[in-house]
C-alpha cells in the first residue's frame, strides 16, 4: 500500500461526500443565478431553470464520489488517477454544451452554452478539490 493510499480515509466520505454534493449544487446555482441575471434568456431554457442544474449536479457529483471511492480502493496513486479521470470526464461533459450552442433548440445560444460549461467547470473544481483534500488525513 502506498503512502498516498494510507493517508486517504474512506470513512471520511460519509461526510465529505454529501458536503461535496451540497457545495457543488450551491456553486452551480450561483453560476445559474448570475447567468440568468446577465443573459435574461427568453424563453428560459430548461437547463437554466432550477430543477435541471440541481438534479444533474446531485446525480453526477454523487457518482463522482462513488468513482473516487472505487479509485481510492483500487488505484496505486488514487489522487492522481482521480484527477486525470475527472479532467477527461469534464472535457467530455462540455461536448453536449458545444453541440447545444449550435443547435436549433429554442433558447440555445453560445452565451447559454458557456454558462452551462461554466457550471460544469465549477462543479468539477469543487468536487475534485473537496474529495482530494478533505478525504486525506494528516497535515499534507
Amino acid at each position: 500500500m502506498s503512502d498516498t493510499i494510507s493517508l486517504i480515509r474512506l470513512k471520511r466520505l460519509w461526510w465529505v461526500g454529501p458536503l461535496t454534493v451540497l457545495a457543488s449544487i450551491i456553486g452551480v446555482l450561483i453560476v445559474r443565478t448570475a447567468a440568468v441575471a446577465i443573459l435574461h434568456p427568453e424563453p428560459q431554457p430548461m437547463s437554466l431553470g432550477w430543477g435541471a442544474p440541481i438534479g444533474f449536479t446531485l446525480i453526477l457529483v454523487s457518482g463522482a464520489v462513488g468513482v473516487f471511492a472505487l479509485i481510492v480502493r483500487f488505484a496505486r496513486n488514487p489522487i492522481r488517477t482521480y484527477r486525470i479521470i475527472a479532467l477527461v470526464v469534464l472535457l467530455l461533459s462540455l461536448l453536449p454544451d458545444i453541440a447545444y450552442a449550435g443547435s436549433s433548440i429554442t433558447g440555445a445560444s453560445w452565451p447559454v452554452a458557456i454558462s452551462l460549461m461554466t457550471m460544469h467547470i465549477v462543479a468539477g473544481a469543487i468536487t475534485v478539490t473537496m474529495l482530494t483534500k478533505l478525504s486525506v488525513s494528516g497535515n499534507n
